[in-house]
């Protein structure tokens, strides 16, 4: 039988989702406590990998085991068992071809940004102290809707067979003393958001106009395009799926 759990995790501490030796990891972490709990060696397979120090507010993964009578009670065991910085919302059968991975219809991220020093965000939010223009941020952002490659934000030397992703939404937006970069697509390439993020941060502070970034996605070249900005202001925070692929909740 094939399962779904849904958890969130701060990834300060962890190098990026995907197991790696010689690093700790959010896979490996929720592996180990899965598979002392179910009493056998579980594998997962998450709906995305997030870098090192990127953070996380929903994400899924599945793995497949016989029948969990009750999953409210494995939920309960596995928040006992883990560390601090990760928190187990649901775990739920679906369909056995279910993958959390090739089934996810749309991914969303935020990039989050305080313009004065504030402690309470010192390890969640990137702080940028100079004035920013967010409606040429947001004028940049409007650019990327009518994109479909995106190798000039990719990572160089990834493995990936294709850059062409599908934006639906991107804008800038302040919630309460936090800006927030809120982006949507059907999927993201390795390092894109914090590029497209390091990228807009460069319109902002009046160092590359709408031209400029025209050029940038244009070329295809990741050297064109701005820094990657900081891991600790990116968060996932949501990933759908179709409703066929849920079987029982438990």
């Amino acid at each position: 039988m094939r399962y779904f759990i849904c958890f969130s995790y701060f990834g300060k501490h962890y190098h990026g989702w995907q197991k790696q030796p010689n690093a700790i990891t959010v896979q490996e972490v929720l592996e180990d406590a899965l598979s002392k709990i179910l009493g056998k060696t579980i594998d997962v397979m998450g709906a995305g990998r997030t870098d090192a120090g990127v953070h996380a507010k929903q994400m899924y993964a599945h793995f497949d085991f016989t029948e969990i009578e009750d999953t409210h009670n494995l939920v309960f065991r596995l928040n006992a068992f883990l560390p601090k910085d990760i928190a187990v919302e649901n775990v739920f059968q679906v369909a056995d071809e279910a993958h959390a991975r090739f089934d996810a219809v749309s991914r969303t991220y935020e990039y989050w940004i305080v313009q004065k020093k504030n402690p309470f965000y010192a390890q969640q939010a990137y702080l940028v102290k100079y004035p920013l223009a967010i409606d040429k941020m947001n004028e940049a952002a409007k650019l990327l809707l009518d994109c479909k490659d995106f190798e000039c934000f990719s990572k160089s030397n990834t493995d990936v067979n294709t850059f062409l992703c599908d934006i639906k939404e991107a804008h800038w937006e302040y919630v309460n003393d936090v800006l927030v970069f809120k982006i949507t697509a059907d999927r993201f390439l390795r390092n894109m958001v914090r590029a497209i993020v390091g990228t807009l941060l460069e319109v902002g502070l009046g160092k590359m106009d709408l031209g400029t970034v025209k050029a940038i996605l244009k070329s295809k070249d990741r050297r064109n395009a701005g820094a990657s900005a900081p891991a600790k202001g990116l968060y996932l925070t949501k990933v759908l799926y179709p409703q066929n692929i849920v079987k029982t909740h438990g």
